[in-house]
């Protein structure tokens, strides 16, 4: 008998990462390029995916933003984004043209947050809810409740909302070209650079800046906290190292000021479970099973 085969792609803005999964979600095969112009990069897509005797399905997370409303006509589209030449690109189209078989369709965190929570759940059958916010080049947030993401009409634009400054970095007005500073204006990796000309990766942990950027994703956790008190937020990408999330748990700790009961503080904020940056990957392969399960029941 046939095994099933799974595809994942996780589109970002800097590189695809790209991988086949059996059906039991194990990663037999993978591989991953630059993202550079559409035609070439889809075209690699396509090539990589066409090795294979079949693939039965897909789950498909992208930068964005993107379309996710299934009634719009830009339905699969990366529309309006500041990656460029990216604007208005039918990616899901193209992979249909391609491969007739089902194909679920969301963001590149919501892929994160999605294999996130399903391996919470394994670990703890309470699990319910988990929200993953996703700080580098941008910033991103997914959440899953009871199986299903949030957002109907389109998917959130987190990184967008607006957090209280920093008494120290008032000077600072924000790197974001729409809003100035938004979380993604004052908290995402860029913005160290933007403030002292100094990459975050070469920025030591002692540097206030830090504990500046930390001051503005524990506001996030709080807000996500209030609005719909998930289970567990996971803080993930590469501004999310074990000590920043450490300093990020401290500001909550002082921010939030026990108004609500959450735990452990070290099981609530935590980095994601799933090693070698493979959640969206293995949230990629069980949403390509849900897109069956899915076809199945239309």
């Amino acid at each position: 008998m046939m095994i099933m085969l799974y595809g994942s792609i996780e589109a970002g803005g800097t590189k695809f990462v790209c991988a086949v999964g059996d059906e039991n979600f194990n990663v037999i095969d993978q591989t991953q390029f630059p993202t550079t112009t559409p035609d070439e990069t889809l075209a690699r897509v396509i090539k990589y995916f066409k090795k294979f005797d079949h693939i039965d399905a897909f789950g498909i997370a992208s930068f964005g933003p993107i379309d996710v409303d299934k009634d719009s006509e830009t339905y699969g589209w990366i529309i309006k984004t500041p990656k460029k030449g990216w604007s208005n690109i039918d990616f899901l189209g193209k992979m249909k043209e391609n491969f007739d078989v089902p194909m679920y369709w969301t963001t590149d965190v919501n892929g994160s947050a999605y294999g996130e929570y399903i391996s919470a759940k394994k670990n703890d059958e309470s699990i319910k809810s988990v929200a993953y916010i996703t700080i580098g080049t941008g910033i991103g947030m997914g959440a899953v409740i009871n199986g299903e993401f949030l957002g109907v009409e389109g998917t959130p634009e987190f990184g967008h909302i607006k957090v209280k400054r920093h008494r120290d970095d008032l000077d600072f007005k924000g790197i974001c070209p729409w809003h100035g500073d938004c979380l993604e204006g004052v908290a995402s990796g860029p913005t160290f650079e933007a403030r002292n000309g100094v990459k975050g990766i070469d920025t030591p942990i002692v540097d206030p800046t830090w504990d500046i950027i930390a001051y503005y994703v524990a506001q996030a956790v709080i807000d996500l906290t209030v609005t719909f008190r998930p289970n567990k937020v996971i803080l993930g990408g590469g501004v999310c190292t074990p000590d920043f999330i450490a300093k990020v748990r401290a500001q909550f700790t002082l921010l939030f000021n026990n108004y609500l009961n959450v735990g452990s503080l070290e099981k609530y904020i935590t980095a994601p479970e799933i090693a070698h940056n493979g959640s969206a990957t293995f949230g990629d392969f069980v949403l390509a099973q849900k897109a069956i399960d899915e076809q199945k029941n239309d």
